[in-house]
């Protein structure tokens, strides 16, 4: 089975709070990837409570984003449209939720032979998610599809693949 995981391709990375030219640029790749994609196909959606800015991130990053039941939190609309799975909720930049399930799936039988990440941020949360992916499933082939990525600036988003690249993550 190959995964690809939708990385956070909500209102606010995209053109809310902490969005960016780049973000919204990729909207239409990743549309596209998700409709040409063959396997399972899985989002993730950054999720805050009101509480964000008491939260140890919050205080690192003080920009309200991604408050749950908020439009900033909802996936941006033609993305979910093309998803069958519900997106997986995460508090923070990494799934562990996600991570177990891939996980849980391998050890039950079902051979997984690939995951591919896309979306945003590529310097906080694909990296997150990629990284723990590759601790879950080490014997996995994990792809980032830069293309369909966009970090908070071009160059942290050129570092984070340099990055992932020493890890092991094949980048496209």
């Amino acid at each position: 089975m190959k995964v690809l995981v939708v990385v956070d391709m909500q209102k606010d990375f995209i053109d809310g709070a902490l969005g960016t030219p780049e973000a919204v640029e990729i909207v239409p790749r990743v549309i596209q990837k998700i409709r040409e994609f063959d396997g399972l196909v899985i989002a993730t959606r950054d999720t805050h409570e009101e509480d964000y800015l008491d939260t140890q991130e919050g205080k690192k990053l003080p920009v309200r984003h991604c408050i749950r039941g908020t439009d900033g939190w909802k996936i941006h609309p033609e993305i979910q449209k093309l998803l069958t799975e519900d997106p997986i909720d995460k508090p923070t930049f990494g799934s562990v939720e996600l991570g177990q399930m891939l996980k849980a799936r391998q050890d039950s039988g079902e051979t997984v032979e690939s995951i591919t990440l896309i979306g945003l941020c590529t310097d906080i949360c694909v990296i997150s998610n990629a990284l723990l992916l590759k601790a879950y499933l080490p014997e996995t082939r994990v792809f980032v599809d830069a293309s369909c990525c966009a970090g908070v600036t071009k160059e942290s988003h050129e570092q984070a693949l340099n990055a992932m690249k020493m890890c092991q993550v094949e980048i496209a």
